[in-house]
């Protein structure tokens, strides 16, 4: 019945694989034909170069499934498609503002002009061959579970260092990158990934500390005061990130990842009232006492001001109000591919404004498909956590869903008024290789969860040894309750035709052994006694009866 059982756990991991080598096929099919339309769009003429691209996305789409299928064969077969498809689509997004930035700044000397999606392009091969050697190499995600204090150390050391570099005038005041000979990277990407593993290690240790009932104050019950210092701990540490290094969007996530696993850990609503009461009351602080994230503020309370003739010196940017007129455009199903204006914002392809070609140039039901497409990823990585046995990796699907999920808030907000903007990179789509490599670990990272509780739900769990341990008989049969001898008379011949060295009488009873005191119910055992022999030892004491009925349970 189990080799049944797994059998069939097997099969249908096999139509997995093959639902997910569907479904990447039509990911970059859908791909490949948005870059046909935006560049017949734009140039009247079929995209050079369609053949090498298309093949070189297929190729590389196959080699992570091959990947998938040899070394996470019961993973979820949506999450690679979904990052393929948003992989494939921000390049489509990339050349098509390529083209538009490359004519209208043709005579300028700004960078705008010089190609993202070549680069971009690079970066991808990078990040999907690092997300397929960490699905080859890491065997069980709780690999990651003994070095989540070291992996700790390196993200607050990451998490520093941009402060410490000069920042650039292009940066409009942020401090997010690390310059070492000629090539730059935003740490607080790899930050986000590292710190998820280290909340999940840190809240399973620390879980039942954390869940212990408190006071009860306005009908909600408060954690206790010496459970409450690694939250602080935290909310320090995400203001010193947005005070140092003006990086709002970093800080949000930050913080937002630990209180939402700290409820996933403890269930507790108090966690979650008190962490949104620290967040938005450090924000606040600092919105009001720095410069930079004041800026962003009241260009986010009053996006026109900046084409007023005498407006707040704060507001420096126009970025806010274009990408409303940017997304007013589009309407419900916008101009089409490569038919809108969206170049009009500075460097849109390099930045969380990528988001409004989508909403001028597909409307409404294209913002709406890709955010489907996030919220779909999100809830693979969610229902990922819930067929998860063991807590650490319940924790860490969980803080990477949300990690995802609050990255593209911050930016999709941001980018149409409902929050200041962050500068945040969208994931996948926008231009960065930070980023994205950041974000194919994810993926990665999901593969391996989706695969362990895939493995859980299919295949059946071994069968667990018998408590109370059966003796042969004769022919090797076992002789416990209720087993083949029990019910083969010629094996287990009847009580009143006892065989063997051992004869019973027709009304057998099991023998209690002596009590030594008083107390004929109560024997007290000496551990450094030598145990009877076997055939002497009392049932239930470390040795099966050869009986062929239930012991009674005063015996027991």
């Amino acid at each position: 019945m189990q080799s049944t059982a797994r059998g069939e756990g097997r099969r249908l991991a096999a139509r997995h694989r093959n639902i997910e080598l569907g479904l990447l096929a039509l990911a970059v099919a859908v791909c490949l034909a948005g870059h046909i339309d935006a560049d017949l769009a734009l140039t009247g003429k079929m995209p050079p170069g369609l053949l090498v691209h298309g093949l070189a996305l297929g190729g590389l789409a196959g080699v992570a499934h091959l990947a998938v299928r040899r070394f996470a064969p019961y993973a979820d077969p949506l999450i690679l498609p979904l990052g393929v498809f948003l992989t494939g689509f921000g390049l489509m997004l990339l050349d098509r503002l390529d083209i538009s930035y490359a004519a209208a700044h043709a005579r300028k000397g700004d960078y705008q002009k010089l190609p993202a999606a070549p680069s971009q392009l690079m970066w991808v091969f990078v990040s999907v061959a690092v997300a397929i050697a960490l699905i080859a190499l890491i065997k069980h995600h709780r690999f990651f579970q003994r070095y989540v204090y070291l992996l700790m150390t390196g993200a607050l050391v990451l998490l520093a260092a941009p402060a410490f570099f000069p920042g650039r005038p292009e940066d409009f005041g942020a401090k997010r990158w690390i310059r070492l000979f000629g090539l730059s990277f935003e740490p607080d990407e790899f930050v986000k990934v590292a710190i998820t593993i280290f909340f999940a290690g840190y809240l399973m240790a620390s879980r039942d500390a954390l869940a212990l009932a408190g006071r009860k104050i306005w009908g909600m019950t408060l954690p206790r005061g010496r459970h409450v210092g690694p939250v602080l701990a935290i909310w320090v540490v995400s203001l010193l990130v947005l005070v140092f290094e003006r990086d709002l969007g970093t800080s949000l996530i930050f913080f937002g990842v630990f209180v939402v696993m700290l409820y996933a850990a403890t269930e507790r609503t108090s966690w979650v009232v008190l962490g949104l009461l620290m967040a938005v009351g450090g924000a606040a602080v600092v919105g009001t006492v720095e410069p930079h994230v004041h800026g962003r503020v009241e260009a986010w309370l009053h996006p026109l001001d900046i084409y007023k003739e005498h407006h707040d010196p704060a507001i420096i940017s126009d970025q806010p109000a274009e990408a409303l007129f940017s997304l007013g455009t589009g309407h419900l199903t916008g101009t089409g591919l490569g038919s809108g204006r969206p170049w009009l914002i500075g460097f849109a392809g390099r930045s969380d404004f990528v988001f409004t070609t989508i909403g001028e140039e597909l409307g409404l039901a294209g913002v709406t498909a890709v955010l489907l497409v996030y919220l779909l990823l999100v809830q693979r990585g969610l229902r990922t956590a819930v067929g998860l046995t063991d807590p650490f990796g319940k924790l860490l699907a969980t803080g990477l869903s949300t990690a995802l999920a609050l990255q593209v808030f911050v930016v999709v907000g941001g980018v149409s008024g409902l929050v200041p903007l962050t500068g945040k990179a969208l994931p996948f789509l926008a231009a960065g290789g930070s980023s994205l490599l950041a974000n194919w670990l994810i993926v990665a990272l999901l593969i391996k969860l989706s695969d362990s509780a895939g493995r859980t739900a299919l295949e059946p769990a071994p069968p667990s040894p018998d408590p109370l341990p059966a003796q042969a008989g004769p022919a090797g049969r076992s002789a416990a309750p209720g087993g083949p001898a029990a019910m083969d008379p010629s094996q287990n011949p009847s009580p009143t035709a006892p065989s063997g060295p051992n004869p019973t009488a027709p009304e057998l009873t099991i023998p209690r052994p002596a009590a030594p005191g008083p107390d004929p119910d109560r024997t007290e055992v000496n551990p450094a006694a030598p145990h009877p022999p076997a055939e002497q030892s009392p049932y239930g004491y470390h040795q099966a009866p050869q009986y062929p009925f239930p012991p009674d349970p005063a015996t027991a």
